[in-house]
């Protein structure tokens, strides 16, 4: 029996697709239509409808196994011929025209032309004041007496028009920003990014065949002895009535146990979905009291829309915490599916945030477990197909876990209200480093938004940081502080990384992409002053909104 045959597909014939509501994305040239899968994706939906009218080829080879790959060739509808353009997704804005019953289709006026980057995919969402006001989207080049086109001062309050609330300024920033991203990273047109594409997927090659792909077992025999001896101290100390030093050796099992059940979700131990998952529901339901599942739809989506304000959950910490100023504008996220209010708290914490930061990160475990019930009680993950099951077994594990420690340990084991509630503290904080480094690979980076034109790889170079440490320590950092090579190798083993790190800086040279590479401590004084130049920027935009108020007393009740 032959291969299936699939019927050439328009760019305006897929328009119409996802006009009517279907959830279209090209793999590998052949059009897919997820509809009947979204609620099956152990991923979840959204991390699909991300991908919406993109071709998402880069992303799917990336993130899943070969077997799902070929499961999902049941989805394909048609396919397309030349080089795709893509679309901004639905749930990125973006507008797509219906297809008339009289439309000509074998006059396609979709299609773009293959060498410049002002394609029809930027007029189907709503205007930007950054692409929208007639400068290019190509990389800017410097003036000839060396400024650079369109720059803007961010600490200009006299540039703000009288009845804007001061979003000029805010998009005077944002502006910038992108200005400095376009002069920085490789040109966007056609011809450059395909060239990454095809060098990032020949590195991927030269991965496979070197065979990183394969787990190290002897080295999680080596995990596996030091989280039981870790735990065997913590109950030893417990058991002499030393709390806290039971609650800070309990901590560090949670910081050593985070690192496995990241492998685990990410199915980079032994790669099958099942087995991976199972064991990441034990480690982190069972033995950490965090939802796998939850991670999972929240980790999916960071990784196809890293650090995107709107759209990437790992970045969205209002009002306690903001990376970029564009939170300033009430923006609505795609993930939480709410307002992220840019109010009187929020405005009060972002003055504040660089000396918060790292008191906030001591908590940042309690908010873990908020997300994770939510997520399970619910009922947000897939409740049919073949992970319908991990629910219960992780709702089994969250029994498990309050009964053996809120019960066992807390209640049984402790004596004093003073001493569980210092117990709980202590060994809620010790896993602080954790949050600090998820935090350090992505807060000091890029939040622009390039445009749809923009390749995988370059993308996930330009929001992520490296973090430099010698190779004895890297039983601390736990793999997250190669978070560059996990983003465009998300299923590569942890302890194959630094193997993996040489390749990747060569692949950077090749294509000329900068590689962030910091020490740990150069690494958080980015992440802080990050956060000082964000809180800034509030500060001016209040005087600029003060300005305004001044003198326009009326201003603020027009309608």
């Amino acid at each position: 029996m032959g291969e299936k045959t699939y019927p050439i597909l328009s760019r305006r014939q897929i328009e119409g697709l996802i006009a009517e509501g279907r959830s279209i994305f090209i793999v590998n040239q052949y059009v897919l239509k997820a509809d009947a899968w979204l609620k099956y994706h152990p991923g979840g939906q959204k991390a699909i409808l991300h991908m919406v009218g993109r071709d998402a080829t880069d992303e799917v080879a990336a993130l899943h196994s070969v077997e799902a790959q070929q499961q999902m060739t049941r989805y394909r509808i048609g396919r397309i011929e030349g080089r795709w353009s893509n679309f901004i997704p639905p749930i990125q804005g973006g507008k797509f025209r219906p297809l008339l019953d009289d439309e000509d289709l074998d006059n396609d006026s979709g299609d773009c032309d293959p060498y410049s980057t002002e394609t029809s995919s930027l007029s189907s969402r709503d205007p930007s004041p950054v692409f929208d006001n007639g400068e290019p989207t190509v990389r800017n080049r410097r003036a000839a007496d060396g400024a650079l086109p369109g720059a803007v001062s961010t600490s200009s309050v006299s540039s703000v028009e009288p009845d804007d609330d001061g979003m000029s300024y805010l998009d005077n920033i944002t502006k910038e920003k992108i200005t400095l991203d376009l002069e920085k990273y490789p040109s966007l047109d056609f011809g450059t990014q395909d060239a990454i594409v095809a060098k990032y997927r020949d590195l991927a090659q030269r991965i496979k065949a070197a065979d990183l792909y394969r787990c190290n077992y002897w080295a999680y025999a080596i995990e596996a002895t030091r989280y039981s001896t870790l735990f065997g101290l913590a109950f030893l100390f417990l058991h002499w009535g030393w709390y806290v030093t039971s609650a800070i050796f309990l901590g560090a099992v949670w910081h050593q146990l985070v690192f496995t059940a990241h492998d685990a979700g990410h199915l980079g131990i032994t790669h099958g979905f099942h087995t991976d998952t199972v064991i990441g529901i034990i480690i982190a339901d069972f033995l950490g009291g965090l939802s796998i599942g939850w991670w999972k739809h929240n980790h999916n989506v960071h990784h196809i829309v890293t650090n995107a304000p709107e759209h990437d959950p790992d970045i969205e910490h209002m009002p306690f915490l903001a990376v970029s100023h564009r939170f300033f504008q009430n923006m609505r996220s795609t993930y939480y599916d709410r307002v992220m209010e840019y109010d009187a708290v929020a405005k009060m914490m972002l003055r504040v945030q660089p000396y918060t930061y790292y008191i906030l990160l001591l908590f940042g475990r309690l908010n873990l477990y908020r997300l994770s019930w939510d997520y399970l009680i619910m009922g947000r993950g897939p409740r049919k197909g073949a992970a319908w099951w991990h629910r219960w077994l992780e709702i089994t594990g969250q029994v498990f876990f309050w009964t053996w420690y809120g019960y066992g340990v807390l209640y049984k084991s402790i004596p004093t209200n003073g001493d569980r509630i210092l117990f709980f503290l202590i060994s809620q904080m010790v896993p602080m480093p954790v949050h600090a480094q998820i935090c350090l690979s992505h807060f000091a980076m890029s939040t622009s938004d390039l445009g749809p034109n923009e390749s995988f790889p370059q993308k996930m170079l330009r929001t992520t940081m490296d973090i430099d440490c010698p190779q004895w320590l890297d039983f601390f950092h736990g793999g997250l502080q190669f978070q560059v090579i996990h983003h465009l190798f998300p299923r590569i083993p942890r302890h194959n990384l630094r193997r993996t790190q040489k390749m990747v800086q060569e692949f950077c040279n090749e294509v000329g992409i900068p590689y962030a590479l910091y020490g740990f401590v150069e690494g958080n004084k980015e992440v802080v002053g990050t956060l000082a130049e964000v809180s800034r920027q509030a500060a001016i935009l209040a005087k600029c909104q003060k300005v305004i108020a001044e003198s326009d007393p009326m201003h603020g009740h027009h309608h």
